[in-house]
């Protein structure tokens, strides 16, 4: 178990000790595995597909509030396509989702986004001109909205999207995944959580 100050609730992982806080600059970090990733192939068998990739390293943990704003500014030391620092929302191994910032094949920083009812549905939104961006998930209701930024400041809103109507055994933290690389390194810092509901998806609050 994790507690960070940043967020009232614990954290957990299944390798705890691959997770490193700094109380003194407010950072977490972690080096993702080798071949690791969360995703389930939409173009394979993925209804009953036992070789689904989910073997990223994750921290996460069920938020105290109904609605809130989780966000972070993330920086991953990019070594391979596919490697990404993300925010990720846990159901169970067919229903998540993650906000990623990934690196793409085209060797260009991205904001990607996966929500996965079964099969993953992705997305690639922008490109970023810095190894950092500042990625935000936020919940009102059952409905979750990701956000990007490339200032900390103005969002700009990635998607909106449901995981279902029972959100009590959701699960909200960080992952690191390196799929088809020997791992990255992630810093996550400028983490906040808020127990405020986002009522404007789409003004840049």
């Amino acid at each position: 178990m994790h507690k960070i100050p940043e967020i009232p609730f614990e954290l957990f992982s299944e390798q705890l000790d691959a997770w490193h806080y700094e109380p003194e600059r407010g950072t977490l970090a972690a080096r993702a595995l080798p071949k690791s990733d969360f995703y389930r192939n939409p173009a394979g068998n993925y209804e009953d597909d036992a070789n689904a990739s989910l073997n990223a390293l994750w921290l996460t943990g069920v938020p105290v509030d109904p609605d809130f704003q989780f966000s972070s500014k993330i920086k991953v030391n990019f070594e391979s396509d596919y490697d990404a620092g993300v925010l990720s929302i846990w159901s169970d191994s067919k229903t998540w989702a993650k906000l990623c910032f990934e690196y793409s094949p085209d060797k260009e920083f991205m904001v990607v986004s996966v929500v996965t009812q079964g099969a993953s549905d992705d997305v690639n939104s922008f490109t970023v001109p810095d190894k950092h961006v500042w990625l935000r998930a936020s919940r009102s209701g059952h409905l979750y909205a990701f956000h990007a930024s490339t200032d900390g400041k103005i969002w700009k809103l990635i998607r909106a999207f449901t995981l279902g109507k029972d959100v009590s055994n959701h699960r909200i933290g960080f992952l690191v995944q390196a799929p088809v690389g020997e791992g990255c390194d992630v810093e996550f810092s400028e983490i906040k959580y808020l127990a405020q509901t986002l009522n404007a998806l789409r003004d840049g609050s």
